[in-house]
């Protein structure tokens, strides 16, 4: 039998073949290399770009091996591959990056919560929720409205539900252990604004760290990310930048980890998440950035020398392509053509997914020199996005006039 030729690049693998796949990959081109993805089907984002991949589940064991086999790693594009599968794969001498100790942190809200708590960082207050009168019991101590959230599993808003009152966080809690899902309960933060610090960490220990930025969120899904956040003290947004880098190491991180902020009315900073993978608060980091966070989690889970983190531009904006509730009868190609011919300064990056309601199939980041030109680049992110997405100026204006 022929021997298969060693690697002369090491092999990165990463579990998922969504659009964070897909832009790793693109900065790991750039790096003389090719990701290796475990997609769900063919026609996934990173899948269509790859030529390295491994169609199966990430809940499937023997799909974990075959996607690591010879991998000089195994890292992320989401964290949802069980912690028990990721044991198995560690000890067996599977190189995982972020360790499956550290992932859980970011699986598992309530793990996080508790190991935060011990920590000393500030989090919002919460309980396990097993019953409802245990959620009574909780409302009743923090004498305010309650968030209800299943604590493993959701994103972009998915399992974490605001509560009107008393009687709809009972409903919410009743219909989520109802469905055997594990419930725990928050307080609704009163929030100034939500902000995201962003660093990477390697498995040598060096950690770098970007601009705190802030983040803008609709109906549970992040629209806009303005970097660096307005208006954000320096001292707050240096101990933003601290606790992350600290976080990142006492949970053992290995890559980017993204630590979602809430800013209190009151100027308080209370973690909110954690994501241990490139995240969307960073996808700025693409044009804004010395080093994208793409390029920085391979040099991380490879344990390269981290890339320097400073902006290239006082502001960048980036508003992130949401899925029409109908899909514009105009074809991709030609939303393209026209955008560039208005907004040429515009960089789009598209993901190659088909276009459904609320589903993020791109984003696009604009560059101002100046922190005063803010506002005009959040109307101009947020009219492109929305041209991307539905084909219509929200201005009015004709492309064709």
């Amino acid at each position: 039998m022929r021997a298969v030729p060693k690697p002369r690049t090491p092999v990165v693998a990463m579990v998922g073949g969504g659009q964070l796949a897909r832009m790793t990959h693109q900065a790991a081109v750039a790096l003389g290399q090719s990701l290796r993805v475990l997609a769900a089907a063919p026609d996934e984002s990173a899948a269509r770009v790859s030529p390295d991949v491994v169609i199966g589940s990430h809940t499937d064991l023997e799909d974990l091996r075959r996607v690591a086999a010879g991998a000089t790693v195994l890292t992320f594009d989401h964290e949802h591959v069980p912690t028990e599968l990721l044991e198995k794969l560690v000890a067996e001498g599977v190189n995982v990056a972020p360790p499956p100790e550290a992932l859980v942190h970011a699986q598992d809200k309530l793990v996080m919560r508790r190991r935060l708590e011990a920590l000393g960082a500030a989090v919002p207050r919460y309980a396990e929720i097993r019953s409802v009168d245990e959620l009574d019991a909780f409302a009743r101590r923090i004498a305010g409205p309650v968030v209800v959230k299943a604590i493993r599993g959701g994103y972009d808003g998915r399992g974490v539900r605001m509560a009107r009152d008393p009687s709809h966080a009972r409903e919410i809690a009743t219909s989520f252990l109802a469905d055997g899902v594990p419930v725990m309960a928050e307080e609704q933060v009163d929030l100034r604004r939500e902000l995201s610090a962003l660093v990477a960490r390697s498995p040598f220990g060096q950690g770098a760290a970007w601009p705190v930025v802030e983040t803008v969120q609709r109906d549970g899904i992040c629209v806009q990310v303005i970097a660096p956040a307005p208006e954000l003290d320096g001292d707050v947004a240096s101990a933003a930048q601290r606790l992350a880098l600290r976080l990142a190491a006492e949970l053992g991180v290995v890559g980017v980890l993204a630590v979602e902020l809430f800013e209190t009315t009151g100027g308080d900073l209370l973690v909110n998440e954690l994501a241990m993978r490139p995240h969307n608060s960073g996808h700025w980091t693409m044009d804004g950035a010395r080093t994208s966070q793409f390029e920085q989690h391979l040099r991380a889970v490879l344990d390269y020398p981290l890339g320097d983190t400073d902006a290239i531009a006082p502001i960048t904006v980036m508003a992130n392509v949401i899925g029409a509730p109908h899909e514009p009868a105009m074809s991709v190609d030609e939303r393209l053509h026209h955008l560039f011919g208005r907004m040429p300064d515009a960089r789009v990056h598209l993901y190659g997914k088909a276009e459904r309601p609320g589903r993020k199939v791109g984003h696009v980041n604009f560059l101002g020199s100046d922190a005063t030109e803010l506002a005009e680049l959040r109307d101009r992110a947020e009219m492109a996005a929305h041209w991307l997405s539905h084909g219509q100026w929200t201005d009015g204006w004709d492309p064709h006039g």
